[in-house]
């Protein structure tokens, strides 16, 4: 019997967590630390948009960074002055502990002058996305 209650304590918690990764996974979020922190050409490799600038951190191997590139590209191309920034994780490492990118795809926005506005680790959802940029406008 007792084995039995183990089992279904794990089966819980494992649920538990599950549900509230789930929950969290592509979450945009603001974190006190990125606030005094900006990036810019030298950071990036490339040009900051005129309006907001949206960072993804990837790996080759990472199938959600994929789509993640695509909704991004697709808000760059329907924003006008927002840029999309891709940068390989693997080979920006000191910027990614830097920056404590935990997980592929993160995504930062950015504002005109490059500073972190918010965050999200894991695919974020078009819609936020777009929320975030009318908060940085």
């Amino acid at each position: 019997m007792s084995g039995l209650m183990v089992c279904v304590a794990v089966l819980a918690a494992a649920s538990a967590f599950g549900l509230w990764q789930r929950r969290s996974n592509g979450r945009l979020k603001v974190r006190e630390r990125d606030a005094e922190r900006r990036l810019g050409v030298g950071e990036l490799g490339a040009e900051l948009g005129r309006r907001a600038t949206l960072v993804q951190f990837s790996s080759a191997f990472c199938q959600p960074c994929r789509a993640t590139r695509r909704t991004l590209a697709d808000i760059a191309g329907m924003v006008e002055g927002v840029a999309h920034v891709e940068l390989d994780a693997e080979d920006r490492l000191e910027l990614v502990r830097e920056l404590g990118v935990m997980k592929t795809p993160t995504v930062l926005v950015l504002d005109a002058d490059g500073r972190i506005v918010t965050r999200a680790a894991g695919q974020p959802r078009k819609a936020d996305v777009i929320a975030a940029l009318g908060r940085v406008f």
